[in-house]
C-alpha cells in the first residue's frame, strides 16, 4: 500500500482545506479489511447485529407499506434500490470499528450518541445525497414503466411479475431499468464509499469527502470495483430471506468499509 502525494498549493491562492492523500490499494487490502470487519462483528455481535436488524426491519416495513397502499409496481425497484441507503445506515458500525481500532472502550450510549450527533454534522448532507439518488432510482423506474409497459395490465403483484418476466416488453423494461440503475449505483458508490466513514472520522465538509471518495475509486478502479461487486452480491443474498440476512451482512460490510477507508486514506497527522 503506497501513498500518492498532492502537488503544493500555488502561491497566491486563497487558503483552502487540503485534500487528503489517497493510498494505492491491492487485493490484500480487501482481504485484510474483511478479516478486520469480521473480527469487529464477532467482538460485539449483539450491538453490530442491532444496526443490521434496524435496517432489515426498515426494509420489511417499506415492502409492507407498499402492499397496503397498492403500489405494486414500486415493490421490486424499492427492494432493488434499498441497499443504496446502506452506507448512511452504517454510521454506528463505523464508530464501533473506529473505537476498537483506537482501543477506546464504548457502550450503547457512546455509539448511539455519536449516531444521533451526525445530524449536526456534514453527514446529514450525505444522507440527503443518498436519499435523493434513491428517489431518482424510484422515479426513473416509474418513467420506464409508463413508457414501456403503458399497454400492459396487471391487477396484483403476481400479474406484475408475469408481465415483467414473461413478456418482451417486460424484458425490455428490466434491461433498461437495470442499466439505468447500475449507473446510479456506480455514481452513489463512488461518492459515498469513502465519504461516509471519512465524515464520521474527521471534521471536513461533505464536498471534500465526496471528491476524496471519487478519487479513491478512480485511482484504485480494480480494487474498488471488486469491493462494489462483493457488496452487491452480499446484499442481494441478504434480501432473499425476507431481509433477515442483513442482520449479519450489513454489520460485516459496514465494519469492513471502515477498515478499507483506513487503508485508503492516511490518518490526519497531529
Amino acid at each position: 500500500m503506497s501513498s500518492k502525494t498532492e502537488s503544493p498549493t500555488p502561491p497566491g491562492d486563497l487558503p483552502r482545506q487540503a485534500m487528503p492523500q489517497v493510498n494505492t490499494l491491492s487485493a490484500e487490502d480487501i482481504t485484510a479489511a474483511l478479516k478486520a470487519g469480521f473480527a469487529d462483528f464477532l467482538a460485539r455481535p449483539v450491538m453490530s447485529g442491532f444496526f443490521g436488524l434496524l435496517y432489515a426491519v426498515f426494509g420489511i416495513l417499506i415492502v409492507w407499506s407498499l402492499f397496503r397502499l397498492g403500489q405494486l409496481w414500486v415493490i421490486i425497484p424499492a427492494i432493488a434500490g434499498f441497499p443504496l441507503v446502506a452506507p448512511f445506515a452504517a454510521a454506528g458500525l463505523y464508530e464501533m470499528s473506529r473505537r476498537r481500532q483506537a482501543n477506546i472502550s464504548f457502550g450503547w450510549a457512546d455509539i448511539l450518541g455519536v449516531v444521533a450527533n451526525q445530524r449536526k454534522r456534514e453527514m446529514g448532507w450525505m444522507a440527503f445525497v443518498t436519499l435523493f439518488v434513491f428517489w431518482v432510482w424510484i422515479y426513473q423506474i416509474r418513467l420506464w414503466l409508463a413508457v414501456i409497459l403503458r399497454d400492459a395490465s396487471f391487477s396484483d403483484f403476481g400479474g406484475f411479475l408475469n408481465v415483467v418476466f414473461f413478456t418482451p416488453e417486460g424484458w425490455l423494461f428490466l434491461l433498461i431499468g437495470t442499466g439505468a440503475g447500475a449507473i446510479l449505483s456506480a455514481v452513489l458508490f463512488s461518492v459515498t464509499v469513502i465519504a461516509m466513514p471519512m465524515l464520521l472520522d474527521r471534521e471536513t465538509d461533505f464536498v471534500t469527502a465526496m471528491i476524496t471518495s471519487v478519487r479513491t475509486v478512480k485511482e484504485n478502479p480494480v480494487v474498488m470495483l471488486t469491493w462494489a461487486a462483493i457488496i452487491t452480491g452480499a446484499m442481494i443474498l441478504s434480501l432473499v430471506p425476507a431481509f433477515l440476512g442483513l442482520i449479519v451482512t450489513l454489520p460485516v460490510l459496514g465494519h469492513t468499509t471502515w477498515h478499507l477507508y483506513r487503508r485508503a486514506i492516511p490518518p490526519v497527522q497531529g
